[in-house]
């Protein structure tokens, strides 16, 4: 063994994920309940525990006896938020403020007795935690602001969505993932590049702009990727706030009782199997978007990894659990790419399985993720198909293995595509940008190539 795998071996026996995560929790729950400042930010890569930190702190401000309003970006995030918080403490008065529409929440709120649902802010006054969407919040008005918020996925809040419900609150805890997509808007966002007060940008950003002070802390582990994906996901997004693996080599292991047929995709199902990352590299070619034989692959490996009754062992339990069509996903860049590999699905009988955007798959978690390479067949790499965001989050949804769908070439189509962006005077320049993201999860990806010439 070499001095090198020596300090590495020690490093790795020394380094208790548990114990380092609760170091970071206890200080930032600290500076939360106990601090001066009118904010602080926690960094946090994928599957680190956000929605735990975030219920465990509305938790303890509610129990300190101090009401809090809780801001997250999406009605489902809204309503999986109160529902952890009514399983930690039922007995916790939750408020859901919610829109007008015909079918605003998720009808599992209405079984909870301590969860108060309307649709105006006033009948929820005086309750210990009220939660509800950013943009719910932002038609509110207060006499008085609430002594503390929380504002969940803060990285995909745009700043001028926390300007309009900024007044609401005295101090706020801010959580997110800064390597996932930047936020969405229907319009360029040119004209503000390198202003301070950039409505586009996120709400951190525009935060720490005007608040270099605030505190800062970062989740330093990942629950949901397993050893051999965290390395690659910290080194390619994260490399100033690198994390680790919460499960050591051995700790997880995905089998099946049936065994390779010796096609493309029964090879590169065991190749992902074994090591946690699979390529299934298709001929060079230029393609429409909608590549139906990338398509048809996709639905392949999809397929086969059903047929051949996958089970899945990890440390949640020392019993296999089968991985079923509930705990695989399917993601792309396009919709209408979804919507093709959902319809080749349908063609092979498969259902139930998750098909959509990297958008959409922010946040969630499966045991296997199948992805179409977001520069597969393409004559040129565009800003949005290099977009470090929509990497990150289709290479970190999964507890056991990826398996990347590719055609040839998409090497050479990088080198040809320029690396530097107009610069802009004021901005912060974002590392790693796109190009270098991809060239080091195409080198990774090399490593566990399966050709098939279908």
């Amino acid at each position: 063994m070499t001095a090198e795998a020596l300090v590495r071996t020690g490093a790795d026996a020394a380094f208790d994920p548990g114990a380092e995560a609760a170091r970071a929790t206890a200080a930032i729950l600290h500076d939360t309940l106990h601090g001066t400042e009118r904010g602080v930010v926690v960094d946090s890569p994928p599957g680190a525990g956000k929605s735990t930190l975030v219920v465990r702190a509305a938790l303890e401000l509610a129990e300190a006896g101090r009401p809090l309003m809780v801001v997250a970006q999406t009605n489902a995030q809204v309503d999986d938020l109160v529902l952890r918080l009514a399983e930690k403490n039922p007995e916790l008065p939750v408020g859901r403020l919610h829109s007008s529409d015909a079918d605003p929440y998720d009808k599992a709120l209405d079984g909870l007795p301590g969860v108060r649902k309307s649709a105006k802010a006033a009948d929820l006054a005086g309750l210990a935690v009220v939660v509800s969407t950013a943009a719910k919040w932002a038609h509110v008005k207060v006499d008085e602001p609430w002594r503390h918020a929380i504002v969940d996925e803060a990285y995909q809040m745009r700043s001028d969505a926390l300007l309009a419900v900024a007044g609401l609150f005295e101090r706020a805890l801010f959580v997110g993932d800064p390597g996932q997509l930047d936020p969405f808007s229907v319009v360029g966002g040119e004209q503000w590049a390198g202003l301070s007060y950039d409505p586009s940008a996120s709400a951190v950003t525009t935060l720490l702009a005007h608040n270099p002070r605030l505190p800062q802390h970062r989740l330093p582990v990942s629950w949901r990727l397993p050893a051999s994906a965290a390395p690659l996901v910290s080194d390619a997004f994260y490399p100033f706030t690198p994390f680790r693996s919460g499960t050591g080599p051995g700790d997880r292991r995905l089998t099946f009782a049936v065994p390779s047929d010796g096609s493309g995709p029964d090879r590169v199902i065991d190749e992902a199997a074994a090591s946690g990352w699979g390529l299934l590299e298709l001929p060079a070619r230029r393609t429409p978007r909608t590549d139906p034989e990338a398509v048809r692959a996709v639905a392949a490996v999809v397929r086969r990894l059903l047929d051949r009754e996958g089970a899945a062992r990890s440390e949640r339990s020392p019993d296999a659990s089968p991985l079923t069509p509930a705990r695989i996903a399917v993601g792309t860049a396009h919709r209408d790419q979804a919507a093709a590999v959902r319809a080749a699905l349908a063609a092979l009988g498969v259902t139930g399985v998750t098909v959509d955007t990297a958008n959409r798959l922010q946040g969630r978690e499966y045991d296997v993720t199948v992805v179409l390479h977001p520069l597969s067949g393409r004559p040129d790499a565009t800003a949005f198909h290099l977009e470090t965001g929509r990497l990150c989050v289709l290479a970190s949804r999964h507890r056991h293995a990826c398996v990347v769908v590719c055609r040839e070439g998409v090497d050479d189509l990088l080198d040809a595509y320029p690396s530097t962006e107009p610069v802009q005077l004021g901005t912060t320049v974002k590392f790693p940008d796109g190009w270098e993201a991809n060239h080091a999860v195409l080198a990774h990806l090399t490593q566990h190539r399966v050709p098939w010439r279908p």
